[in-house]
């Protein structure tokens, strides 16, 4: 491993060196751009367009293209691409992926490659984590496309805006941004939207009966900004549109009466590490006497073909009341379980789990069993995004998933150095015995950083914890915002303020993602903002970008995990051993371990962890491909029929592929007696 990982580190600093004499070359060119009107900096697009219809490379305008964008952020934002930021425009365009620390402005690169890439006329996406960003980042970026002459929307889930510096909204906030139709959005030549909208807009486009009513255009060049969170932790749920199916929701209350009947060990088993609950011997000959007495076995063995539906209402219901957690995997609101993102804590709104699972915590917690629905069109975001003919994206943590996304979707990770060096402290875990005692210590530490006026971000893995420790520090009388990446908008506002005096916030994982934490007066040298873990997570990463909201742009700073013998990840793998240990030398409950080799253990768990998911996504996209290859057909047949195409030929060519494939079966052997004519007629007449 540390071998692989040497390599890559030198292959980096290769291909680092190789970009040098690039940037060079876009600084070389700064002082000429400085010299032209905003009107011939503009003219400058019709320039490279004119280059590009002659024939000439993308490649060949990137340094002067470069040039134009950084010299037209200048004078729109008042703001100048480093000569790193440069470097992850070349690794963006090249279709790679850049891994860039916080802080370090990914919102002012993907400008560079978006332009370069626009320029073709075939339109360039940015892909964001959700709509607040898409919006935000349209109109704060949208000054510098449209000096360049460019178009620039926004897709949001219920609206579509395009930024036009005369339009006067009336909202403050969005000045800018002018309403308008999807198509129009698509047509533009830059589109900012989410991963969700951009994958269900494909799927509806397929399912029209008019191609007019068509919203995407070929898909071109993406961005994926946070592309670890897109690509890796939202790639095991698939875009799913549904249509309701049959009324089952009896069945699932009469699954709610029985399972509580059930004792663990003795009538099931949970497996933590795998996530899965199955039913003993002893457990099977139970519900085998429930059913029947309830008159549902339709034969005496449980697992006899004619209880098939039956076994699947029993799975749902042993994991919805077993693995399922109310307030950590899913919320009760308004009489409706809404799912709960278990990278994010981002309440989920609209998505639904499959088979049959959302019914069954429906009828566990007693809300109205919604039917279940029937799937009308779907795909996972990993065909999805690789359907683009390049593809590129950026984030502060992908080092560590390297291998993931060169086998799924052959991108290379190039790590950008940073433009000032990192001088955060990330101090070692401390270790508690139990979830109290580490809280405990917790709230001790932001006690202490309070009283210094040092501003202090703490992390929660789930909405149930920011809230558990928001009424600690009530009681100890500490203020603070809590954020659970409900409302992206004030979330943002209230993050970027948590770097000021005596700030204290608790927000989950993804809470303000995107947004940057500006360091209040006099606080760099107090020490600056000080990150707190209050759990390690399953994913290495999801730890580093918690990590990451600290020490931006040579900022000063701190962070520690604090981690318990009772967190999920420590109890899935060997938190036993560890408690043994604890036990053995009789630590105090208060009295923490830090200890290299505990904090190794904890880091081995992690990627286990990390190489399990890594199989289920595989897993995954190896089955979707074969859906896959089956949906490239039927949409592509769809598509001509309502192009209105001359479709008669090629129905000729598949009857006459289908009939040849069956005159081997029906005409075997060298005698007509034993051919099979009357058979090979009844097929042909079905065919036909």
């Amino acid at each position: 491993m540390f071998k692989r990982l040497g390599g890559l580190l030198d292959s980096n600093e290769k291909e680092l060196r190789r970009l040098q004499p690039l940037v060079e070359r876009i600084s070389a060119l700064e002082p000429e751009l400085e010299s032209l009107s905003s009107e011939q900096l503009r003219q400058k697009t019709d320039e490279f367009k004119a280059q590009l219809e002659k024939g000439e490379p993308l490649e060949h305008l990137l340094p002067e293209a470069f040039a134009a964008v950084r010299e037209a952020a200048k004078r729109t934002l008042s703001q100048r691409h480093f000569d790193v930021q440069l470097m992850g425009g070349i690794v963006l365009h090249q279709g790679k992926i850049a891994e860039m620390k916080t802080g370090e402005g990914k919102t002012l690169v993907a400008t560079l490659p978006i332009y370069l890439n626009a320029l073709l006329g075939k339109g360039a996406h940015v892909v964001t984590v959700n709509d607040y960003l898409a919006k935000r980042d349209c109109h704060w970026m949208g000054p510098i496309y449209h000096l360049l002459g460019l178009s620039v929307a926004s897709i949001q889930h219920e609206a579509s805006f395009l930024f036009d510096p005369d339009h006067d909204s009336g909202d403050p906030a969005w000045r800018h941004l002018k309403l308008i139709n999807r198509r129009q959005a698509y047509e533009s030549d830059v589109t900012y939207g989410t991963n969700n909208e951009f994958g269900f807009d494909y799927l509806r486009d397929n399912m029209v009966l008019d191609l007019s009513r068509c919203a995407q255009r070929s898909l071109h060049y993406a961005i994926v900004d946070e592309v670890d969170y897109i690509l890796i932790d939202e790639a095991r749920t698939p875009l799913i549109i549904s249509g309701p199916a049959a009324e089952a929701a009896q069945k699932y209350h009469t699954f709610t009466k029985l399972i509580p009947r059930l004792h663990r060990e003795e009538d099931y088993e949970v497996e933590e590490r795998v996530k899965a609950v199955t039913l003993t011997e002893e457990g099977i000959s139970k519900m085998e006497r429930m059913l029947n007495k309830e008159g549902l076995l339709k034969a005496p063995d449980l697992y006899d073909p004619s209880n098939y539906l039956l076994t699947h209402y029993l799975e749902s219901a042993l994991k919805a009341h077993f693995l399922f957690r109310r307030d950590r995997d899913y919320m009760v609101k308004d009489g409706q379980v809404i799912i709960v993102d278990e990278f994010t804590g981002r309440l989920m709104h609209g998505r639904r789990y499959s088979e049959g699972l959302h019914q069954a915590i429906e009828a566990k917690e007693g809300v109205q069993v919604q039917r279940e629905n029937i799937t009308l069109a779907t795909i996972t975001f990993q065909n999805y995004f690789r359907l683009y003919e390049k593809l590129a994206g950026m984030t502060g943590t992908a080092v560590t998933e390297a291998e993931e996304f060169h086998k799924i979707y052959n991108l290379e990770v190039v790590v950008i150095p940073t433009n000032m060096p990192m001088i955060r402290t990330d101090h070692p875990d401390q270790i508690y015995q139990n979830e109290e005692a580490k809280f405990r210590a917790v709230v001790r530490d932001i006690e202490a950083l309070h009283a210094e006026e040092r501003p202090v971000l703490i992390g929660t893995v789930s909405i149930e914890k920011s809230e558990y420790l928001s009424e600690l520090l009530k009681k100890k009388g500490i203020p603070h915002e809590v954020l659970n990446a409900k409302h992206h908008e004030k979330e943002a506002a209230i993050i970027a303020q948590a770097g000021q005096p005596r700030a204290v916030t608790v927000a989950t994982n993804m809470a303000g993602r995107g947004v940057d934490i500006m360091l209040g007066p006099e606080i760099a040298a107090k020490g600056g903002l000080h990150v707190i873990g209050t759990e390690r997570h399953e994913a290495r990463r999801i730890d580093n970008q918690l990590r990451g909201r600290s020490g931006r742009q040579g900022d000063p700073g701190g962070s520690r995990f604090y981690v318990s013998l009772e967190d999920d990840v420590v109890r899935r793998f060997g938190g036993d051993r560890i408690k043994g240990f604890m036990e053995w030398t009789r630590f105090d409950e208060d009295t923490p371990i830090e200890h290299s080799l505990v904090s190794k253990a904890i880091e081995n768990a992690q990627v286990r962890i990390e190489g399990y998911h890594f199989d289920i996504r595989k897993h995954l996209v190896d089955y979707d491909d074969v859906v896959n290859k089956h949906r490239e057909v039927i949409y592509n047949e769809r598509r001509k029929i309502l192009s209105g195409a001359d479709i008669k030929a090629n129905i000729q060519s598949m009857i006459s592929e289908e009939i040849q494939g069956l005159v081997p079966s029906y005409l075997a052997g060298d005698h007509a007696e034993e051919w099979d004519l009357e058979g090979l007629a009844n097929e042909v007449g079905t065919i036909l």
